[in-house]
């Protein structure tokens, strides 16, 4: 056997033994680390397959190490699929055609993850005053980042603070009223959540949820175990709802993993990037090292006007944007992700592991 067998018998070895592991579902974070970089084993697989066939001389074992990178790229493509343009958008398109804002409100909403020691405040403030958000949230805030957002407290006077020098600060900020807002630490003590009622007009009142769950790693939670119950805390409680919603926040969960398609199975929400795009948010330094961290979901009640991910800001998150138009007759025309008994066996262990109650969540009003 040549040397370029064994290289690409030892790659093949690493991507059949990294595209197992999650099917293991168990919490270590070494183990669940692998949903995430779904694309870059999807390429690597692709390299793999096109380089067997360009130096490895057909033989049974040539052909057993092809029909390894054939497996794994199959496999990873299966689900990161879903989040290209090649896949029916899960949301639809608001119509082209103008109409009333009284009668189809617009809702714009942004998230960033500012990293709390980035200090390059004034590239956030530029990118607020050209997107003009209605409602944003800031993650991993602090004292300084609070003081720093000062310059747009005139414009948008309604805002929730839970400032904290643990990477795990959250400011709320809108231009429209707020009420029955809450903050709550659902499972950890020192990891905060926002929930809020968001009035954006007489007659359309909005429950928003933002979330940041501290993420599985070696250096934080050994396990995925306390972010997952979050998680399905909110969708749970919300899974019966059928006023206007939306959670947003950095997940710290890729789009594509068993618990993010968990939740939106529970909650009944959306996912408009399904048929748009990744809209990989972290990490804003590594190009070939990018996933999708930062995350909108909504009810059927809206459309999307535009979903974009924002330049950087000097954090290791992109900021992240969405325009919705308020489109209530969407009722069961837009479907998502369903849930059966056994997702909701699933789900319910998960919460029993940690004695959670999805009751202890807020429940702010939202009317349509």
């Amino acid at each position: 056997m040549t040397t370029a067998f064994w290289l690409l018998l030892a790659l093949a070895t690493f991507l059949m033994t990294v595209t197992l592991l999650p099917l293991l579902k168990h919490p270590a974070w070494w183990v669940r680390i692998w949903d995430f970089p779904r694309l870059q084993l999807a390429l690597l697989s692709l390299a793999g397959l096109l380089l067997s066939a360009l130096l490895v001389p057909a033989s049974p074992a040539g052909y057993a190490l092809i029909a390894c990178f054939v497996a794994t790229l199959l496999y990873q493509t299966w689900w990161i699929l879903p989040y290209t343009p090649l896949w029916k958008k899960e949301v639809h398109d608001a119509p082209k055609a103008q109409s009333s804002r009284k009668e189809r409100p617009h809702l714009k909403i942004m998230s960033c993850n500012v990293l709390t020691p980035n200090r390059e405040s004034a590239k956030l403030l530029a990118l607020i005053g050209q997107y003009q958000p209605d409602v944003f949230v800031l993650l991993e805030t602090d004292d300084w980042w609070q003081q720093q957002m000062q310059p747009i407290n005139a414009a948008y006077p309604h805002r929730v603070a839970v400032p904290l020098d643990n990477l795990y600060g959250m400011h709320v900020y809108s231009r429209l009223p707020l009420s029955h807002t809450e903050v709550s630490y659902l499972v950890e003590h020192d990891v905060p959540s926002i929930h809020a009622s968001v009035h954006v007009n007489q007659d359309l009142v909005v429950r928003m949820h933002f979330l940041h769950p501290a993420p599985p790693s070696p250096i934080e939670n050994e396990e995925s175990t306390e972010r997952d119950v979050e998680l399905l805390m909110v969708a749970k409680s919300l899974q019966d709802e059928n006023t206007p919603i939306i959670v947003t926040g950095d997940l710290n969960d890729v789009a594509w993993s068993p618990t993010t398609r968990l939740f939106r199975k529970i909650s009944r929400l959306l996912d408009p990037r399904v048929g748009r795009g990744m809209f990989n948010s972290f990490h804003a330094s590594y190009p070939f090292a990018r996933w999708p961290l930062d995350h909108f979901f909504h009810s059927d009640h809206f459309q999307v006007v535009r979903i974009e991910r924002l330049p950087s800001m000097g954090s290791d998150h992109f900021p992240v944007f969405l325009e919705l138009q308020y489109h209530p007759e969407n009722d069961e025309i837009q479907e998502g992700l369903q849930a059966d008994a056994e997702d909701r066996q699933e789900a319910q262990e998960l919460l029993d592991e940690k004695n959670a109650d999805p009751g202890d969540v807020p429940e702010p009003l939202a009317k349509g």
